[in-house]
């Protein structure tokens, strides 16, 4: 029998994780899959560790830090089965991982699942649910499902705005150009796997997670912490040209209060952590990302055929906002 999955993960001097979350994915109930590790030009001895203990692993070398997007856009397009699934580098799976993830696309017969998010807990702390599902509000904000409360609490599959690529299956034929497309490279890293979630959502799609598919996640381990100035900066900007890209501008009108509110108490956050200067830096270079024609080229032309998915993304937004405020 062939391969039903292709998994992905991109590695930038990830030698403190990456035997351990390998030595995890091969240990699984499911033994028949494909694995490419692209690596972003790692100098902490983490290529010549996979090279020497993982000889199945197919090596994607970069000559240079690509930034999350790219890596795995090589990863996908190198790949040639049915599923890929994408995999951080700090991270260990429990045995029926890629069962799972596999479960919840095959079960779908209509072919309306684009992606399948895995439940990730915290790897230092197996008390704490790291993400169960990505969610995306009115006030500009991306929120992880869960986050911090206790795994048992997230037990049923269920659906989501976006999968996080931190531990996620997708049907390949989807993310080809003609289709629902790839990860957007203007996303270094932060957000790109929103961005892609919420395009599926525009062209009909949905996204799921798989609550049964177990990722123990480290978080934080190339950016090297929770906040730092190279992550806000990279977050802002995205944030600015992720509304651009997905909204159009009856959309943007809507929202409008609701975003300037968004961004005022980011601003204030940021501002309080001593990274004002940072943020505001970050949007500026997002404002100009949408202007560009780079930008521009990225950004989801408007059809009336998909009002409807139109409707339904804005209801959520404002649903989404109602169960952030809950917590």
């Amino acid at each position: 029998m062939s391969a039903k999955s292709t998994i992905v993960i991109p590695n930038y001097n990830g030698i403190k994780y990456i035997e351990q979350c390998l030595e995890s994915v091969y240990g699984g109930t499911v033994t028949d899959f494909d694995v490419i590790v692209v690596d972003n030009a790692s100098t902490d001895g983490s290529l010549a560790l996979i090279e020497e203990k993982f000889p199945k692993v197919r090596l994607i070398k970069n000559s240079k830090n690509t930034g999350f997007s790219v890596a795995v856009n090589q990863g996908i397009e190198a790949s040639t089965t049915p599923y890929v699934i994408l995999l951080n580098n700090d991270t260990r799976v429990e045995k029926t991982f890629v069962r799972e993830l596999e479960r919840v696309l095959d079960e779908d017969k209509d072919k309306k699942i684009f992606s399948a998010s895995a439940k990730l807990i915290s790897l230092y702390d197996r008390e704490k649910t790291d993400d169960a599902g990505d969610y995306y509000c009115a006030l500009g904000w991306a929120f992880a499902r869960g986050k911090g409360k206790n795994p048992d609490l997230y037990t049923k599959d269920c659906a989501i705005f976006a999968a996080c690529a931190g531990g996620a299956i997708y049907r390949r034929e989807l993310l080809a150009p003609d289709k629902v497309g790839s990860f957007d490279r203007e996303h270094f890293a932060y957000l790109e796997d929103m961005d892609l979630g919420w395009r599926a959502r525009i062209f009909g799609y949905q996204n799921s997670f798989a609550a049964n598919a177990v990722v123990y996640h480290a978080g934080s381990a190339t950016s090297g912490s929770r906040y730092n100035a190279f992550k806000v900066r990279l977050a802002a900007g995205n944030s600015v040209y992720i509304i651009y890209k997905n909204m159009p501008l009856f959309q943007l009108l809507v929202n409008l209060p609701f975003l300037a509110a968004g961004f005022c108490v980011k601003t204030l956050f940021f501002a309080r952590k001593g990274l004002g200067k940072e943020y505001a830096e970050g949007l500026l270079k997002g404002v100009r990302l949408s202007l560009s024609a780079e930008g521009k080229r990225h950004k989801q032309k408007f059809s009336i055929g998909r009002l409807g998915n139109y409707i339904k993304i804005q209801l959520e937004l404002w649903m989404n906002l109602v169960r952030l405020l809950m917590g």
